[in-house]
């Protein structure tokens, strides 16, 4: 298994990316993203939908958060009419396998026999679910190739399963072969992620996307998985802008994605009206869910999000030499020699423009419509993984919660979640929360549009 890791070290991304091709989603699609806890506490579904939100403004799209921490694939099968259908999806993804493939269970001495008959099983389960969804003609189907389980890392001895990467793979060699049978797209996380992995490991031994647990990705992991989610959809050198300005005869060059007007010029000034399609992508600098310690920006140092993915570039030729001040709507944002000007500045870089700050809000917004949506996928686990085994599910009264309780003090899941089903259980108060989610979206949609600003290139004195 060591050589085969190897082996994909040496491998780019582009080659993996290359290979897969899905469609971009369109006006109105409903996303339900459906799989287990990297999906159910993890951002890359809400990093997409960011990317939505600010590219392509006026294209509204939903997206759901259909996962449930612990799930194989007999019990998405479970849920599925009523927590992923119920959402009315004309599009869905799936992925499934890492807990299919185990993980105490390796250190058994009939580990293999139990295994096998434990993932065979779950290959019976993806059969009934597989029945579904061939009668779903409505439906799109994306099968996304998990992000791997990290056991090369050495930042810790533990939770290493003997084994399990091996199971995992050849899982997701059956996903595969199961979404090309079908004529489903599908996104491989798998070998791309496992290829950084080993790449950033050859520097740093105690690197990993997976840093505390080598099972979920923290939130630069779940960049990188919407990174290869986008990049697959083809959206990859979609410009934010690039706009390019001669300072001296007054002409636009080049104005992509954006509309130039009114473009003035003095002896050592230009000046013109700037209007773009997209906002710029807003980078997240603070770690964000339950137990994560790495930023969305850490991503950026190892995939190529902003040359890929957020590039507003201007340029402006035709100055003289010497230093130049940039402001925007009369606020500077910046210094730079005519050479720099002249070669390009990629402004969504810069997070004091007025685009950048807008985009900011868009993304504070759809940070605490995924905290809510957090809340309705800890109860949906209650029922789902707990309360459904005792005969309690959607039963939500004063007996459940006592049943609650009393798992609750030797179960550290249903402890984790006890507090939230406290509240959740009351009908009234998932309501609120569901009115809060369509306000907090309702209010994306609204501020997300670009403004007309004013850019003015002067001479630094």
């Amino acid at each position: 298994m060591k050589k085969a890791f190897l082996l994909l070290a040496g491998i780019s991304l582009s080659v993996w990316a290359s290979a897969q091709k899905i469609a971009p989603f369109k006006a109105g699609d409903r996303v339900a993203f459906v799989g287990n806890s990297i999906t159910d506490g993890g951002h890359y579904h809400s990093y997409i939908w960011l990317y939505y939100m600010t590219h392509y403004p006026n294209m509204r799209i939903t997206c759901f958060n259909a996962g449930i921490g612990g799930d194989v694939i007999g019990q998405i099968y479970d849920r599925f009419d009523d927590d992923v259908l119920d959402k009315k999806p004309n599009v869905l993804t799936l992925t499934w396998g890492m807990n299919d493939s185990g993980y105490f269970e390796w250190y058994r001495a009939d580990a293999q026999d139990v295994m096998d008959k434990r993932i065979q099983g779950s290959y019976k389960y993806y059969g009934m679910l597989e029945d579904k969804l061939k009668r779903l003609s409505d439906i799109k189907k994306i099968f996304i190739l998990g992000s791997p389980y990290d056991e090369t890392s050495k930042f810790t001895t533990k939770n290493i399963y003997p084994k399990k990467s091996i199971a995992f793979s050849k899982i997701i060699d059956f996903q595969q072969e199961a979404a090309k049978r079908n004529g489903y797209g599908y996104v491989d996380f798998y070998h791309p992620m496992a290829a950084i992995n080993l790449r950033e490991q050859a520097k740093d031994s105690t690197f990993s996307l997976t840093p505390n647990d080598r099972v979920h990705p923290d939130n630069d992991g779940h960049l990188v998985m919407a990174y290869l989610f986008l990049k697959a959809q083809g959206l990859d050198n979609q410009y934010v802008a690039d706009l390019s300005i001669n300072a001296q005869s007054k002409k636009v060059l080049k104005a992509v994605n954006c509309r130039i007007s009114n473009v003035t010029a003095g002896a050592d000034s230009v000046a013109f009206n700037y209007l773009a399609n997209s906002l710029p992508y807003p980078i997240d600098t603070i770690p964000r869910g339950w137990g994560n310690r790495k930023k969305q920006a850490d991503a950026l140092k190892v995939v190529p999000f902003t040359k890929d993915f957020n590039q507003e570039l201007l340029s402006v030729k035709g100055l003289k030499d010497g230093d130049y001040k940039v402001m925007i709507d009369g606020e500077q944002i910046g210094n730079w020699s005519a050479r720099q000007l002249a070669d390009g500045v990629n402004m969504a870089e810069i997070t004091t423009t007025p685009q950048y700050q807008q985009a900011i809000q868009v993304r504070e917004l759809n940070e605490e419509r995924w905290d809510i949506e957090r809340r309705t996928r800890m109860y949906v686990w209650m029922q789902y993984d707990f309360l459904k085994g005792k005969g309690l599910l959607h039963n939500d009264s004063n007996a459940a919660m006592d049943t609650v309780k009393k798992y609750a003090v030797k179960d550290i899941f249903v402890n984790g979640n006890k507090d939230n089903y406290s509240r959740a259980r009351y009908k009234s108060l998932r309501d609120a929360w569901q009115k809060e989610t369509d306000v907090l979206t309702d209010q994306i949609y609204a501020i997300n549009k670009p403004k007309n600003h004013r850019i003015t290139i002067i001479a630094a004195k």
